[in-house]
C-alpha cells in the first residue's frame, strides 16, 4: 500500500466533480467536525447511504460499482444468505461467548476452515481484525522457533498495529513514531515490470531477488518468519519458482513462511486461497471479506505441529470466539462454495483481463496489466519506454469513472486497483471496460 499523490487536492477535486445533495453536504461537514483527521481516511468526498451486492449508493441515490470495498465485499454487500445467518444467530440469543467457553458457530467455522485450507493447515485462531491476526501469526512464529527477527518486503502493508507497521515497512505509517519493532528486516519487492536492471527474463529477475533473500538470511540467523502477501499489494504475481525457492530457503533455516491473505482469501484469485497457485505456507492470515462486509473478523490457519503454545496467550482477544462473527464467516464461505465463486472469479477474471489487454493494444497510456482472477491492476505510464508513472492521467481516469458510477482506488499514484465483489457479472465487467475506454480516449495524450 502506498500513500496517494496529492491526496487532499485530489479529494477536493473529486468532491467538486461529484454532485451532492444537501443531506450529503451537511453530513460531510458534520464528519469533518467530529472525527480526528487523518490522511487516507479524510477528507471524505461523498457519503454512502446503502451498500448492496456489488454496489454502494450515495446520498442522491446514485449507484457506484465498487471495485475497492476495502476488500470486505467478497460475497457482495448485505449478501442475503449472510444476513439470514446473522439474523438467525441473534434470534438464537447467542451473540457472545466469554473466554474459556466454546460455542457451536465458532467450532463449525474452525472445522470448515481446516477442511478447505491447503493440506496440512488445520489449526485456527480468530480475532477482531487483520492487524491483530498478523500479530498472532508473528508471535506464534517467534515463540515456536525461539527466534525474534522477521523478514518482509519494503512498501507492503500488513496492518496498523505497531508490530504490523514495523513488518509492513511503508514509510507513511512509520514516520514520526521513533524506533520500530527491533529485528524487522526487509527485502526489495520483486518487480517484473519496473525492476532496476531493466530485465525481462522472469527467472533472471527471480534469481537476483532470491540472492538478496539468501544474503539477508545469512546475515540474520535469528529470523523467525518471512511475512508476505503471496500476490503483492500492487497485484504483482510472483512466479511459482520464486515462491518454491523462498520456501526451500526458509525451511533450510527453520524460518516459518506466513502468507498474508487478508485480501486474497476465499476465491478472489481464482483459487480459494492464493497460496494454491504457489506453495503451502506454514501459516495463512485471513480477514476483510471473512466478515462478509458486516462484521470485523479475522484469523490464522496453521500447521498442527505449531500447536505447542499451551503455556502462552497469543490470541487473547475479547471476541476471539464470537459466535455472531463466526456465523457470518461460515455463511460467507458457504456462499462462495454454493455459488461456485472461485470458478466464477477465475473465468470472469480472465474475461476482464482480456478486455483490459485489448485496451492496452489501443492506448499507450497502459503500460502493464497484472493480477489473477478478480484481483487486477492497470499500470498507467507517460510512455512505455521510460515507464514513468502517469499519476495525473490516473487521477483523471479515476474521477471520470467515479462520475460514471465506478469506484476504485489508486496504488502508487498511477495503478488502477480493480478488485470487485466476486458476485460481479459479465455485463458489469463490460461496463467497466467501456467506461475505461471512454476515459482513455479523453485523457490519453
Amino acid at each position: 500500500m502506498k500513500t496517494p499523490v496529492n491526496q487532499g487536492e485530489n479529494i477536493r477535486s473529486l468532491r467538486a466533480e461529484t454532485a451532492t445533495s444537501d443531506f450529503t453536504a451537511e453530513l460531510l461537514e458534520r464528519d469533518s467536525k467530529v472525527f480526528f483527521h487523518q490522511t487516507l481516511s479524510s477528507p471524505v468526498f461523498n457519503a454512502v447511504t446503502k451498500a448492496e451486492g456489488a454496489y454502494i449508493y450515495d446520498g442522491e441515490g446514485k449507484q457506484y460499482l465498487d471495485l475497492h470495498g476495502n476488500g470486505v465485499h467478497t460475497v457482495g454487500y448485505n449478501n442475503p444468505k449472510v444476513v439470514v445467518a446473522i439474523q438467525k444467530q441473534i434470534a438464537d440469543t447467542l451473540t457472545f461467548a466469554p473466554r474459556r467457553f466454546t460455542n457451536l458457530p465458532a467450532v463449525e467455522l474452525a472445522e470448515k476452515l481446516a477442511a478447505i485450507a491447503p493440506a496440512g493447515l488445520n489449526r485456527v485462531l480468530f480475532c477482531p481484525g487483520g492487524s491483530e491476526a498478523i500479530e498472532m501469526a508473528t508471535m506464534m512464529a517467534k515463540l515456536v522457533t525461539g527466534k525474534w527477527k522477521t523478514l518482509s518486503y519494503y512498501g507492503s502493508f500488513h496492518g496498523a498495529g505497531f508490530q504490523a507497521v514495523s513488518i509492513g515497512a511503508d514509510g507513511h505509517f512509520r514516520e514520526g513514531l521513533g524506533p520500530m519493532m527491533p529485528g524487522a528486516v526487509h527485502l526489495e519487492l520483486p518487480d517484473y515490470y519496473r525492476n532496476p536492471w531493466g530485465w525481462t527474463d522472469q527467472q533472471q529477475i527471480d534469481d537476483e531477488y532470491l540472492r538478496q533473500l539468501k544474503t539477508q538470511i545469512e546475515y540474520n540467523p535469528e529470523i523467525a518468519a518471512l511475512i508476505t502477501e503471496p500476490i503483492f499489494y500492487n497485484s504483482t504475481v510472483p512466479t511459482r519458482y520464486y515462491w518454491e525457492q523462498v520456501q526451500a530457503m526458509c525451511k533450510a533455516q527453520g524460518i516459518l513462511l506466513i502468507f498474508d491473505e487478508i485480501y486474497t482469501a476465499f476465491g478472489r484469485t481464482g483459487k480459494m486461497f492464493a497460496a494454491e497457485h504457489f506453495v503451502t505456507p506454514d501459516i495463512i492470515v485471513i480477514g476483510k471479506g471473512f466478515g462478509g462486509g458486516i462484521v470485523p473478523f479475522a484469523g490464522i490457519i496453521g500447521r498442527e505441529d505449531l500447536n505447542v503454545l499451551e503455556h502462552k496467550s497469543i490470541g487473547h482477544y475479547t471476541h476471539e470466539k464470537n459466535p455472531l462473527c463466526a456465523a457470518v464467516s461460515k455463511a460467507v464461505i458457504d456462499f462462495v462454495e454454493s455459488e461456485n465463486l472461485v470458478a466464477h472469479a477465475q473465468e470472469l477474471g480472465q474475461y476482464f483481463r482480456s478486455g483490459l489487454e485489448e485496451l492496452q493494444q489501443k492506448f499507450e497510456l497502459i503500460g502493464n496489466i497484472s493480477g489473477l482472477g478478480l484481483n487486477l491492476a492497470v499500470d498507467l505510464v507517460t510512455d512505455r519506454q521510460s515507464k514513468t508513472r502517469a499519476t495525473e492521467a490516473a487521477q483523471q481516469i479515476m474521477g471520470f469513472c467515479m462520475n460514471r458510477g465506478i469506484s476504485f482506488k489508486l496504488i502508487q499514484g498511477n495503478i488502477l486497483n480493480l478488485k470487485p465483489a466476486l458476485v460481479i457479472t459479465k455485463a458489469e465487467v463490460d461496463f467497466v471496460i467501456e467506461t475505461l475506454r471512454e476515459g482513455f480516449v479523453q485523457f490519453s495524450s
